[in-house]
Parts: C-alpha cells; structure tokens; sequence
C-alpha cells in the first residue's frame, strides 16, 4: 500500500516517514503544496497525509483542486489550527479524516489503516480469505491461526490483494502500489513475489489471469497451485 505525505515541516516528515514505513507502508513525501498537489493527481496512492499549512499553495486550496479533477483518494488533513471553522472547511472541502497538532504519530497511523479499509468496503482490521487472514493493525498474517512471516514487498502485495478481492490487479498497479516513486520499479519482481507468497502460505489464494494479471479467491483446496 502506497501513501503519499505533504508535510512542509522536514523533521516531522522524516518522523511519519520512517513509522509509516515499518507500518508497512511506500511512502512518498513532498514539501510544498504545489508539488504535492501535483504529485496526487498523476501518482496512484491509497491514501494522502496532508498538511493544511503549507508553502506555495495551502493544503485546503490542494484538497479543492484534487476533488475538483476527480482525485477520489483518501486524505487525512493535518492541521495545527484547532478552531471548529478550520476543522469544518477541510472536511467540506472533501477530506476524509483529519488530526490537530500535537498528534501521536501512530494515531495517524490507525487513522490511515481505517480510511484504506473503508475505501475498499472494509470495517474489520482482519482480512480473511480462506484459511488467510492479515490483520492491518498487527501486520500479521496468519494461515489456519498460525502465522507466517512474510517480507516488507511480499506484505505490501498481499495486503493490497487482499484489500480488494475479486479484482483482477495488473502488474503495473501492483507494482504502482508496493513501491514508492524513488524506487527502482520493476514489474517482473511482482511474480517473484507472489511465487514466495503462495509457498509461505501452503494455500493458493492469488490466481493468476494469464494475460492480465493476478485476482485474489477463495481457495479451492489446501494446495498450492503455481501457475
């Protein structure tokens, strides 16, 4: 799962950052409205952290445009101002969430893991397909109740498969979603991953649509099927 941060403040940047990463998260950041505004409009995120007081464009007048241009991405605006009316304009404007400085940085975190659920329908922490389930909260990932220890890329995959369950998800957009944008992409390492993914778990849960790509689904049996 790919996030993107718009925060002016470089130290708190850096703090989000490295906690939303070991969360599990690729993290992209940006310091001033106007590269953030750009960057949520032609990158694919499943959620944006965004900072209201912000240089060059201010992150209201962002959010406006990014809704304005059909950006339908989750955001979480972050505000130092604590007046009703500032809180009342972002959420109007078409945020989703939002925290008032001072925050704990892992409130943030569950803020996230709560909007990425809801976008993709979900209410529940735990995910579940078949004997799978990835708890968001924990990161863990258990088969049959026992669990099993994935990599950082192998977790990001799984969670966005699992996050959107019965869609067929290209390369290109699994790729597009476990890295973020200063990483050296490459799409071939996606069925690397999902080989090592289907070995761990002993169940096939990751179908491959030749062609197209991959689609989560209920195991037929307890059986890895590689493809």
């Amino acid at each position: 799962m790919r996030l993107l941060l718009v925060e002016d403040d470089k130290d708190l940047s850096r703090q989000m950052k490295a906690i939303l990463e070991d969360g599990g998260y690729a993290v992209d950041t940006s310091f001033d409205g106007e590269d953030g505004h750009f960057l949520g409009e032609t990158e694919s995120y499943d959620a944006i952290i965004l900072d209201l007081g912000l240089p060059v464009i201010d992150g209201l007048s962002v959010l406006r445009k990014w809704r304005n241009h059909g950006v339908e991405t989750p955001v979480l605006v972050l505000t130092a101002r604590d007046e009703w009316s500032e809180k009342v304009a972002g959420l109007d404007a078409g945020a989703d969430d939002y925290v008032t400085k001072p925050f704990k940085v892992e409130e943030v975190l569950a803020r996230v893991r709560a909007l990425i659920r809801r976008a993709a329908g979900k209410a529940s922490p735990e995910l579940s397909c078949g004997t799978v389930t990835l708890n968001t909260s924990t990161s863990r990932v258990t088969v049959g109740g026992s669990p099993v220890k994935l990599t950082a890329q192998e977790y990001k995959l799984l969670s966005y498969m699992m996050h959107h369950p019965e869609k067929v998800i290209s390369r290109t957009e699994l790729t597009e979603h476990i890295y973020d944008q200063d990483f050296d992409r490459d799409s071939n390492t996606i069925e690397v991953f999902v080989t090592r993914i289907r070995k761990k778990l002993g169940v096939n849960i990751l179908k491959t649509i030749r062609g197209m790509g991959y689609q989560l689904v209920e195991p037929e049996d307890e059986q890895v099927n590689e493809e």
